[in-house]
């Protein structure tokens, strides 16, 4: 298809308003982001939208007006009530859409299926001169591919859309940078379902009260239709995995794990702390710059091919902040690191009873992630490790999206290359998990951690905690527990031990150390010496 290259004139305006009056489609800048607009009222435009973004077609779209007087007249809604003439009244022309129940003119391609519509009359000179030129109500979610960040510049639009619509529209950057607020009052109290540049707040200075979806703040619902755009479990999202990280040791926290292939969106205050690439957003207080900004800047990440991993501060829930919470959890996939919480990281070689004193540590209120737990966890079936796996070891070692875990073995211990790719493939995976672990018992009062890893040093994993902790024993010790625990021989167990490294490794890249050769009541005075030293 050859897209058209449109300005902000009359003569272009003209231009496009012909191509929607013809069926096809324009993206077209508002004051929140692009649009991919189509005719409204045409179902066979509008099937187009979804093509041309691929797009599910469960996921209502926005009706843009020129006026409250253009949604009445045209019969839009059943019912234009009093509270949608109250927030019209108050907030359009703006950033703000009202869901009611649909008029007989509205075709189902918009609604989903729905019995109700999302309306909303855009601020923006050129969005409502393109309504009023075709004289058409517009049906027009963001003008980018699905899932992806949104655009708030023609260039973002023809990145995504170049060759699959017929025009874009180039009115400059958009003012606000995230979608529309979108308020249901189709139930009782009315419903938020999309925050954005008109806050909560602002709602119920005018409506009283005011419900927030859960699929505000959480994943939607295992089954549940999305009743507004936006609601999808992950949407907004650049090609790198994002990850939020809440409290205030953010700079810390990004600080450990940063190398070439990290991205860091981050305040204008603590850009120069940073050890890697950062992308500001604004001062940590300017609320309307982070919302402004923070598209662009996913998308500039997405430029940057050698971009893995991004990591952002988690923003506040409430004002237009409560609109940049909404896009980067569903940006992230809801991964969130806790930045705040205590992390020990235990370690030691087999037979040492790291276990034993893992659970000394609960008393203290510790919780203990156990990563080999977590890494017999991803290797189960339906694992996006197996895909890896598979591809370095071989086809065989996979089938039916089931890990051969024996011949897997034969295979990555046969030499200490073949155990280092197996390394590098599984250990970024084990303290994903892990932190998340963190985070989620964070949420349940913990705010102490023990991080028990066998290979906590060789992996790298002690940049994840704020001190470690090494559990030895005396080489009898060690024999006994081990042909105790895994039913081997002597023989067994002492091929086992010169397989690791020495007392003198661990000990010198420990913080602390406990003997675990004594009594028990020796074992747990040490334990509560670790645990006054470091609290």
């Amino acid at each position: 298809m050859d897209t058209k290259l449109l300005k902000d004139n009359i003569e272009d305006i003209s231009i496009a308003a012909k191509i929607i009056n013809e069926g096809g489609l324009v993206a077209m800048p508002t004051e929140t982001v692009y649009g991919l607009a189509a005719d409204a009222l045409n179902g066979k435009a509008v099937r187009k939208i979804f093509q041309a973004k691929g797009r599910p077609m469960d996921n209502p779209l926005i009706v843009h007006v020129s006026s409250p007087q253009m949604a009445i007249d045209l019969k839009l809604y059943k019912e234009f009530t009093e509270d949608a003439k109250k927030l019209a009244d108050k907030f359009w022309p703006g950033p703000l859409t009202i869901i009611l129940p649909k008029g007989d003119c509205i075709p189902d391609e918009v609604s989903a299926g729905l019995e109700t519509v999302a309306v909303r009359c855009p601020s923006h000179k050129t969005a409502r001169a393109l309504i009023e030129k075709s004289g058409k109500p517009l049906a027009a979610p963001s003008a980018n591919i699905s899932g992806k960040p949104s655009p708030t510049t023609a260039e973002h639009c023809i990145n995504d859309l170049m060759g699959k619509v017929d025009a874009i529209l180039d009115g400059g950057e958009c003012e606000v940078g995230v979608e529309s607020t979108v308020v249901t009052l189709d139930t009782n109290p009315p419903r938020l379902l999309r925050p954005g540049g008109i806050t909560l707040e602002q709602l119920e200075s005018v409506l009283g009260e005011v419900a927030v979806d859960d699929a505000v703040l959480h994943k939607l619902a295992e089954g549940k239709k999305a009743s507004s755009p936006g609601m999808k479990y992950k949407h907004y999202a650049p090609k790198a995995q994002v990850y939020l990280v809440r409290g205030n040791n953010f700079v810390d926290f990004v600080n450990r794990d940063i190398d070439e292939s990290t991205a860091v969106v981050c305040f204008d205050e603590d850009e120069k702390y940073i050890n890697g690439e950062t992308f500001p957003i604004g001062s940590k207080t300017d609320y309307k710059s982070h919302a402004h900004k923070i598209f662009d800047v996913l998308r500039k990440i997405d430029k940057e091919e050698k971009i893995k991993k991004v990591f952002a501060p988690l923003p506040r829930t409430d004002g237009v902040s409560l609109a940049v919470y909404n896009r980067l959890i569903r940006s992230s996939a809801f991964r969130i690191f806790n930045a705040d919480a205590y992390v020990l990281g235990l370690t030691g070689p087999t037979g040492s009873g790291k276990s034993t004193i893992a659970k000394m540590f609960a008393q203290y209120g510790f919780h203990t992630v156990d990563t080999d737990k977590i890494a017999r966890n991803i290797m189960e079936k339906g694992s996006p490790v197996l895909a890896k796996i598979k591809e370095t070891f071989g086809d065989d070692v996979v089938k039916d999206n089931v890990l051969d875990r024996k011949l897997l073995a034969k295979r990555a211990f046969v030499d200490e290359n073949s155990t280092k790719k197996l390394n590098q493939i599984t250990h970024p995976y084990i303290y994903e998990k892990a932190l998340l672990e963190i985070e989620e018992y964070s949420h349940k009062g913990y705010d102490k951690f023990i991080l028990d890893a066998p290979v906590l040093f060789e992996s790298n994993g002690e940049r994840f905690c704020n001190n470690t902790l090494v559990i030895l024993s005396d080489l009898d010790t060690r024999v006994k527990r081990i042909i105790s625990r895994d039913a081997i021989t002597t023989e067994q167990a002492m091929d086992r031990i010169n397989a690791q490294h020495s007392d003198d490794f661990y000990r010198a890249k420990a913080d602390y150390v406990i003997e675990n050769n004594g009594s028990l009541d020796e074992v747990k005075s040490q334990v509560e010496s670790v645990v006054k030293a470091i609290l």
